[in-house]
């Protein structure tokens, strides 16, 4: 099936973009999407006509994005959903007995014309989304969760799938992953259940795809209608005059008059570490807080109980049962492990760190206890203080294609032997991204690597990671892959300087991109980032690490203007504030991790009626309730979450932290930044995808299982 499964396809696209991963309006909830016309669905497009309908000639078969329009979408799926319907009908039908050629491989090679649709379509409505772009994202969702329904819910179809499963030991090890990953597919998408619960399980799905398109497309609104517009400069004290500068344009765009400051999509705002003025901080800091509640509020309550409906009608107590069963994890318990261990240590680092906020605030002439909104401004000045160090110092060394291409490039090279030639030939799906061709050091191809930093109107938040063709030995492709982030773009003729904290997501997300480029698999469903939740975001992090190795640094890490290498003595002081603050990073992201869990344990008889309140117990319940740190995403805003593939996930990215620092950890025991390091995590990381078990792969590589000391010390916790 080529990765055409509903999870894959939809919530992906959605998700990453809350990473990671889109414009509703507060209308019934229970209203379904619209469908497309009559006339669209039965009227099939000229295959000639529709770039989306045939393989793109372009090199390493990159969409042609010059030449898709619009109206191309509706048409390519209806199309594409038909001849997947088909070629199913004939895999279940036939009267040769069930073998894994005839069954499991034919349904790994069907549906390649809706694949590439939905690959496009999905990446691209988190990039440049739109109303039309919105209106079929919303017929769609519900009519492609229909389809899979009627794939994964067929009993002559899982009968064969079952046949093939029950003899699978006479395969070969890779043939007898892919039986097992669809066989597991087929029963956690309820093959086993009767007549009537298959019924259920279809009304079920289709109204959780529904919340989940509209939760995303009201945050998408958000970022358009919670913004604040400052009218008296004089509040923007602290910004440089750049910074106001873009706000002013942003103003202008947008028909207002002033300055316009605009959201991220976490709930501590960048703006904050530098604005003078506590009222403004404040204001920016409960819109943040409170947006798109009234939208979302509604739709959290209701998805959260279809999902604990739908896990207990597959045997599970709750949704974060299920959905963990699969995982590396396997149970919540084994997650509330890790989570309730580290919560204390990170409260105490915090308070720790609040007791140095707190004087500052008070030499300030600001009595009482850090607030919320204070917090980033004045750890800002005791960052200043203990380490003397400031983001106007450190951003002039740190230049976007100065990063990119010297740090990058040259830290991928050093590890793996890599190199990138940018290609200006080819289409490109916004004018700002970047196209590279990726090489081996013997000049074989590896893949195409496409990069597009800039925050626009119509672009999700944060920062991802995704791809539009899979690596695949059977299709014969070859990886093209994309990371997305959302730097503010500064004035034409500026130059675009980093904060290290944009370097290091720079570095982050490329990991992403390795685990798609390196990807050596046969079978296109068990390839380059296709693995379990709390295994994918390990390559990531991992990759992290290497944006403050010195060799790097010191290739990249040089003035924009004169070409000088940033100062030994800032270096040093950059280097140590790289845990600065570590207790409040810490319990944010372990606050939302918690509520993301303790919201998918809720069973199905149970009722909530208070987004705000039940929130707040969830932390007391922790110890995490302490009110100057803030959950990184409050529920309203919780992409990850609620519009998709990471419900009781979110935790994952602090499990695969521990595998990241521990990987890391030893790799600096064995010398560090080296060809052989490199293709040693190449080989048996990056290369893998799904196709082996993931443990086993990261013990080939470690030698042992993940210890949690380095994570403890990546993060400042031991002491």
């Amino acid at each position: 099936m080529q990765k055409t499964l509903i999870a894959t396809a939809i919530t992906t696209a959605l998700v990453l973009a809350g990473c990671s991963g889109n414009q509703a309006t507060s209308e019934s909830l229970s209203k379904a999407a619209p469908e497309p016309s009559t006339d669209t669905v039965k009227a099939m497009p000229d295959k000639s006509s529709n770039p989306l309908l045939t393989a793109s000639p372009l090199p390493y078969q990159t969409p042609q994005f010059d030449k898709i329009k619009i109206s191309d979408y509706e048409p390519a799926f209806a199309l594409g959903m038909d001849e997947h319907a088909k070629e199913i009908q004939e895999i279940a039908d036939q009267s040769a007995p069930a073998s894994f050629e005839n069954t499991i491989l034919a349904f790994e090679k069907s549906g390649s014309r809706l694949t590439r649709v939905q690959s496009v379509f999905f990446n691209l409505s988190s990039i440049k989304s739109n109303d039309e772009v919105q209106r079929i994202e919303a017929a769609m969702a519900p009519r492609l969760a229909g389809h899979f329904d009627n794939i994964l819910l067929d009993e002559q179809l899982f009968e064969r799938v079952k046949k093939v499963y029950d003899n699978r030991e006479s395969l070969s090890t890779i043939d007898q992953r892919l039986t097992e990953f669809y066989f597991k597919k087929f029963v956690r998408a309820g093959a086993n259940l009767s007549d009537a619960d298959k019924a259920t399980m279809r009304e079920l799905n289709k109204e959780i795809t529904n919340l989940q398109t509209k939760f995303s497309q009201n945050i998408l609104a958000s970022f358009k209608n919670d913004t604040i517009v400052v009218t008296d400069e004089a509040r923007l004290a602290g910004l440089s005059d750049s910074e106001k500068a873009n706000l002013k344009s942003a103003a202008e765009k947008a028909g207002e008059d002033g300055y316009l400051i605009s959201l991220v999509n976490t709930t501590r705002q960048p703006i904050l570490s530098s604005l003078e003025n506590r009222g403004l901080r404040e204001q920016i800091w409960r819109q943040s807080a409170t947006r798109a509640m009234d939208v979302n509020a509604p739709i959290i309550l209701k998805l959260t109980n279809l999902r604990a409906r739908k896990a207990k009608l597959l045997g599970f107590e709750n949704w974060a049962s299920y959905q963990i069963d699969d995982q590396m994890a396997q149970t919540p318990a084994n997650v509330f492990e890790i989570l309730d261990d580290l919560a204390p240590k990170a409260v105490a680092k915090a308070k720790r760190e609040a007791a140095d906020i707190e004087q500052v605030m008070h030499d300030d002439g600001v009595s009482g206890a850090v607030k919320p909104w204070d917090w980033a401004y004045y750890a800002e000045k005791v960052r200043k203080q203990k380490y003397d160090l400031n983001d106007a110092q450190v951003k002039p060394y740190f230049e976007l294609n100065n990063v990119l291409e010297k740090g990058l490039f040259f830290a991928m090279k050093k590890l793996y032997g890599i190199t990138f030639k940018e290609r200006t030939d080819l289409p490109l799906y916004v004018e700002d991204a970047r196209a590279f061709e990726v090489f081996n050091q013997d000049g074989s191809a590896i893949g195409l690597f496409f990069f597009d930093p800039y925050a626009r109107e119509g672009k999700a938040g944060g920062a991802w990671m995704s791809e539009f063709v899979t690596q695949s030995h059977m299709n014969n492709t070859k990886p093209v892959v994309f990371n997305e982030q959302n730097i503010v773009k500064p004035a034409d003729g500026e130059p675009t300087l980093l904060s290290f904290d944009e370097v290091t997501t720079l570095f982050h997300e490329f990991g992403h991109a390795a685990h798609g480029l390196f990807s050596d698999v046969k079978y296109p469903s068990l390839a380059g980032t296709a693995t379990a939740r709390d295994f994918v975001e390990f390559p990531s992090q991992f990759h992290e690490d290497w944006a403050i190795e010195p060799e790097v640094l010191a290739n990249y890490a040089k003035h924009y203007k004169t070409g000088e290498p940033i100062p030994e003595a800032l270096l040093n002081k950059l280097l140590k504030a790289v845990k600065f603050n570590q207790g409040y990073d810490t319990t944010e992201y372990l606050a939302a991790a918690l509520i993301d869990m303790e919201w998918h344990m809720l069973k199905a008889d149970q009722q909530v009626s208070d987004v705000g309140r039940f929130e707040q117990q969830a932390l007391a319940k922790h110890g995490i309730d302490y009110d100057p740190v803030a959950p990184r995403y409050k529920s309203n805003y919780f992409s990850h979450t609620f519009a998709g593939g990471y419900s009781a996930g979110y935790y994952a990215y602090l499990w695969t932290e521990v595998l990241a620092a521990d990987a890391f950890a030893h790799m600096q025991s064995e010398g560090g930044l080296s060809r052989d390091n490199g293709d040693e995590f190449r080989k048996e990381i990056l290369s893998k995808g799904n196709s082996e078990d993931l443990m086993q792969n990261y013990i080939d590589f470690r030698g042992q299982k993940p210890q949690v000391d380095a994570l403890m010390k990546r993060r400042g916790l031991d002491n």
